[in-house]
């Protein structure tokens, strides 16, 4: 899941985010009540982080009022693929399987939505098998079927069309690209995708190519929704989607507003997922984040839909004078820098380890907005939440430790090994709408001077990540040996997070994540022995392995381990962060303690 799913923010000068990160480590450890909540009914600091605040207090009924930054980049269940649209997708669609409404660790894990049970698997790992409850029905009442379950799915295919939303089905079902898509699929009886069989309307049979162990996992994305034939307006479909959950679209001005109502045709006892307490669930869309931030601490709104953190100004307020309304978790995102082969002297590993030794870790953690605010020094590159990290107990390069403000006489000692005793020249990429980047950049800069490497910056557009950083020819062109990124988990697996990252198979001639161009054969055989281990443990161990080979390799300098601070209004209730939407707030079951 790339940064860009998050909510945009003004621009602000890279100056004035140091200086804003530094106020807010301060105001995060004095300033503001003691968090234990206050008279107006906050719940208390960090009340709803991996566990439940105000369940009990839950009314049916009221109107759940979310503000946003930045609209989604659709609400068409294939083409979405920000985080909050996944987690808002909910109200409005279901899965055969999804992620469990409750908070922390266990909301990664899935449970049965559509289907009566999880998948029966059989043929070594690669038959899939569900069965569909009874009751479960389409917003005009008619019954939803796995033929509609199958559709929905197929339209991933659709790339042409229906562009933007992950692929994930598109590569395990398919993975020689041999269908064309539902729109292409000339055959009258619509037979379609060969590896999905729907043998009557209640059973859909899913025969996997070659096995993968995260398959239930990719099913439970909203990319993998239903969507009925006679409904489907194509790429107008994110318009106004046809709604399979207890709320369904009343009207949507594309960055303005959006609101839901309630789907009169769901049956609660169909549904053991969803308690859709509201009776209606609004978004307000703002232009200026600080605009949205005042709405929130006025009261006038729940929540922020992004997710991604209030902006400094908002947060510092929050801090200081209604801490009670905040929760800090961690986010599932890993910030870093990643060294380019391609880009000397970075193939030298030694090199890169210089930099990595280097870097002042403290000042980098900082520049991110301190231990509350941007969260723990990052000792490695797998997020916490994903089963196989270790967490700072894992810090191989001492970066929380030891080196923690960096270590001049080791970084020497790399330069030596790759041949640079002296230091070298460098640029470091950076995108110029990501103030809190450009300050960690500039930290990076500062510390790498004290070893002799003489690091550039070059801000270039975020809007155009893609062929910028995204295209290996264009990185070693513009000579970028160091880029500044983050990542966060799809879903909450090492392949779920990582493939994009670190597998030889993903490095693209454009739209490229595997910046650092790793092409390890150790690497990419323990992906390959990770989708065909079916047992937990023996998965979480080979995502250990995959993470400690990363490292060892020195392809990337971790910033942090990214933190949150997320306001819910006192209004709320039955609130809670999951680790299945990377520590937001699960939408789909808050409710307001009256209904008024």
């Amino acid at each position: 899941m790339t940064t860009q799913r998050t909510s945009g923010r003004a621009k602000r000068t890279a100056a004035a985010a140091a200086v804003v990160a530094a106020l807010l480590t301060t105001a995060a450890c004095g300033g503001g009540d003691d968090g234990g909540g206050s008279k107006n009914g906050a719940a208390g600091f960090d009340a709803a982080n991996n566990k439940v605040a105000q369940a009990s207090e839950a009314k049916k009924g009221g109107t759940l009022k979310f503000g946003a930054a930045q609209d989604a980049d659709s609400w068409d269940t294939t083409r979405g693929y920000y985080g909050f649209m996944w987690n808002f997708a909910r109200y409005y669609s279901r899965q055969l399987v999804t992620n469990k409404t409750e908070p922390g660790a266990a909301g990664a894990e899935i449970t049965p939505d559509l289907a009566t049970g999880v998948a029966k698997v059989t043929d070594d790992g690669k038959t899939y098998t569900y069965t569909l409850r009874d009751g479960v029905t389409w917003e005009d009442g008619k019954p939803i079927t796995s033929k509609d379950v199958k559709y929905g799915i197929e339209r991933v295919w659709a790339q042409d069309v229906l562009s933007g939303g992950p692929t994930y089905l598109k590569e395990v079902l398919d993975p020689k690209g041999e269908y064309k898509g539902p729109y292409k699929d000339k055959a009258a009886d619509h037979l379609g995708l060969k590896a999905i069989d729907t043998p009557d309307d209640k059973t859909i049979v899913f025969h996997l190519p070659q096995a993968n162990s995260d398959f239930e996992e990719i099913l439970a994305l909203v990319s993998a929704s239903p969507v009925r034939q006679d409904q489907d307006t194509k790429s107008k479909y994110g318009l106004h989607p046809f709604s399979s959950g207890p709320y369904k679209f009343a009207s949507y001005s594309p960055g303005k507003d959006l609101k839901l109502v309630r789907n009169t045709n769901w049956k609660a006892s169909s549904d053991p997922v969803r308690k859709a307490y509201p009776d209606a669930v609004t978004v307000k869309f703002f232009s200026n984040a600080n605009d949205l931030d005042q709405r929130l601490i006025n009261g006038d709104l729940d929540l922020d839909l992004g997710q991604t953190s209030m902006s400094p100004q908002g947060r510092t307020v929050a801090l200081k004078q209604h801490k009670g309304n905040l929760d800090n978790p961690v986010s599932g995102y890993v910030r870093y820098a990643v060294f380019p082969q391609s880009v000397k002297p970075f193939d030298n590993e030694h090199c890169r380890k210089a930099v990595i030794y280097g870097a002042d870790h403290v000042s980098l953690q900082t520049a991110r907005g301190g231990p509350v605010a941007g969260g723990d020094i990052g000792t490695n590159m797998l997020p916490p939440a994903v089963p196989g990290a270790e967490g700072q107990k894992y810090d191989p390069y001492e970066l929380a430790g030891a080196n923690k403000n960096g270590n001049v006489a080791k970084a020497k000692e790399e330069l030596k090994a790759c041949g640079k005793p002296g230091g070298f020249s460098t640029t470091i990429a950076v995108r110029n709408n990501k103030p809190v980047e450009v300050a960690t950049a500039q930290s990076l800069q500062a510390a790498l001077k004290k070893i002799g490497v003489n690091a550039q910056i070059d801000q270039f557009d975020g809007s155009q990540t893609t062929g910028i950083i995204g295209s290996p020819s264009n990185v070693k062109k513009k000579g970028y040996g160091i880029i500044i990124m983050g990542w966060g988990p799809d879903f909450p697996s090492v392949q779920g997070y990582g493939l994009p990252l670190w597998n030889s198979k993903y490095v693209l001639e454009s739209g490229n994540n595997n910046y650092a161009l790793i092409k390890d054969k150790a690497i990419d055989g323990l992906f390959s022995d990770y989708v065909k281990t079916l047992d937990d443990g023996g998965k979480a161990k080979i995502s250990t392995e995959i993470n400690h080979k990363v490292m060892e390799g020195g392809y990337y300098l971790p910033f942090v381990f990214e933190k949150f601070v997320n306001w819910r209004s006192n209004r709320l209730a039955n609130v809670y962060t999951t680790n299945g939407y990377s520590g937001q707030y699960d939408f789909v079951n808050l409710g307001l303690k009256s209904s008024k």
